[in-house]
């Protein structure tokens, strides 16, 4: 059991938080008026590599697989957890075509996933259903030589700057009649819907997406029908809770340090408050809660690069450590006290950002379901 990280990834977070300062800090207040992921960010991310970082190399990633991606996350959202969001909803699109595309689709479509020249999102979510995917409307019936898929996708990652979706539709009435089709903007029938005025996390683009009679390629197909719902929740637990873990990480790291400097340079009774037990009481809260959930997402990861299942350890991760998040995010919110609720202060943001990533990518009830029954069943 080794905990400790090698060379090449000392490097790797060296270099991406130095990326981070200066490519996306400039841009953090933009996103946050606009309520938008950056897009002049795309090439940058693809140049960096950081897009097709759990892609292999043959397919234009580099195939540094899921320890590097968490570190890759983690650094980026301490700067901007949205921008960290961006990358989840990336994420979960390359790994789907990776792990259950055909050759010619994972040739066609990761050099531009992993590129930069474009972004994917994961469309599953709809007003009807989500965690629930029998309440799931959006139906795709096939006509000759393509499917027409009618339906509306909401709380879709990625929704208005990705051009290439993997979306989940119904194939019949079936309990698991689904499967998923690579869908792009340009395919007839496509539209955007409302973007999402969201409170937090508005560094990352969230909104609708419309199939009307959307005219899709037999070949956009994945894998074949009745594979959908499989190839989705394997997705979800792979690629969306871990790295969801890893945006929380970045912010509960974020909150110590914009904390910590804070105390420093507060004084008060003519000495930084940090001297002040109760300061040092809540500093040593936020550094705990930030190791364990550290701790638990880089597991989950480690596991995922040997090949092993982790669907439990990544939803744990995920489920632990946003609500970490939160709770550091609420402890800083209180060494800075009146402070916090001021706009040019970062932990004002990081509280927003904090509470919004604990119903991203499956709410925490949903999370304590799936580690309730295990528990009940393994112990």
């Amino acid at each position: 059991m080794d905990f400790s990280f090698s060379e090449k990834e000392e490097l790797l977070r060296k270099s991406i938080a130095e990326f981070a300062k200066r490519e996306i800090a400039p841009l953090v207040d933009k996103m946050e008026a606009e309520g938008g992921f950056a897009p002049e960010l795309i090439p940058k991310l693809g140049e960096m590599g950081i897009l097709g970082i759990i892609t292999p190399p043959e397919y234009g990633g580099n195939g540094m697989g899921h320890v590097a991606k968490t570190i890759a996350v983690e650094e980026i959202s301490k700067v901007c957890p949205g921008v960290g969001l961006t990358l989840e909803g990336h994420y979960v699109c390359t790994y789907l075509i990776q792990t259950f595309g055909s050759e010619d689709q994972k040739k066609k479509y990761l050099p531009r996933l992993t590129s930069g020249e474009t972004l994917g999102s994961l469309a599953v979510t709809e007003p009807t259903g989500g965690s629930d995917v029998a309440g799931i409307q959006t139906m795709a019936r096939r006509e000759g030589d393509h499917y027409v898929i009618t339906g509306r996708k909401c709380f879709i990652s990625n929704s208005h700057v990705a051009t290439i979706h993997a979306t989940l539709a119904r194939t019949g009435e079936g309990p698991k009649d689904f499967a998923v089709f690579i869908v792009e903007n340009s395919f007839p029938g496509f539209s955007l819907g409302r973007k999402e005025n969201k409170m937090g996390l508005r560094g990352a683009t969230t909104g609708e997406i419309i199939l009307d009679n959307c005219q899709v390629p037999i070949e956009n197909l994945v894998g074949k029908e009745g594979d959908g719902v499989k190839q989705v929740l394997a997705t979800i637990n792979q690629a969306a809770r871990p790295s969801m873990a890893a945006v929380a990480v970045g912010i509960c790291y974020a909150s110590l340090e914009e904390a910590a400097r804070f105390a420093r340079e507060r004084v008060l009774y003519g000495k930084p408050i940090s001297n002040l037990q109760a300061i040092q009481f809540l500093l040593a809260d936020i550094y705990a809660q930030a190791e364990a959930a550290r701790l638990l997402t880089y597991r989950a990861a480690s596991l995922l690069d040997q090949g092993q299942p982790a669907d439990i350890e990544a939803t744990m991760a995920k489920y632990v450590a946003c609500e970490a998040a939160f709770q550091c995010a609420r402890w800083a919110a209180d060494i800075h006290g009146g402070y916090s609720v001021i706009k040019e202060y970062p932990i004002e943001r990081l509280f927003r950002d904090a509470w919004v990533t604990i119903p991203s990518s499956g709410t925490a009830q949903v999370a304590k379901v799936v580690l309730g029954r295990y528990a009940a069943k393994n112990f």
